[in-house]
């Protein structure tokens, strides 16, 4: 089991900057590639980025490419989330999760966090 708490969300204006953490604990964090997902009022839950094990690989979803980075610190088992030029359409629900493989697809993560709300106002 890899338990999974996410934290850094709030409130920022249309521009502003947020940095998400996602503390990891149970098994061994390194082990595992993790992703960051979001879900917004309504909609689905949709794919942000996601890291391999070794810190060697990265995806973004095109529409945070440029504003968003990944990365981790598997000596203290978290893995970070910056959002910079927030956007009003940036609010959401976001959670990291963990898995075998970095990967776009959900189905493809074994385990979740809670979630954190980010709100962006115009």
């Amino acid at each position: 089991q890899v338990q999974l708490v996410e934290s850094g969300g709030g409130l920022v204006q249309a521009g502003g900057s947020l940095r998400l953490s996602c503390a990891g604990s149970g098994r061994v964090f390194s082990n595992y590639a993790m992703g960051w997902f979001r879900q917004a009022p309504g909609k689905e839950r949709e794919f942000v980025a996601a890291i391999s094990r070794a810190r060697r690989y990265t995806e973004y979803a095109d529409s945070v490419k440029g504003r968003f980075s990944i990365s981790r610190d598997n000596v203290k088992n978290t893995v970070y989330l910056q959002m910079n030029n927030m956007k009003p359409e940036d609010t959401a629900v976001y959670y990291c999760a963990a898995g075998t493989i970095p990967t776009s697809a959900a189905s493809r993560y074994d385990y979740w966090g809670q979630g954190t709300q980010a709100t962006v106002s115009s």
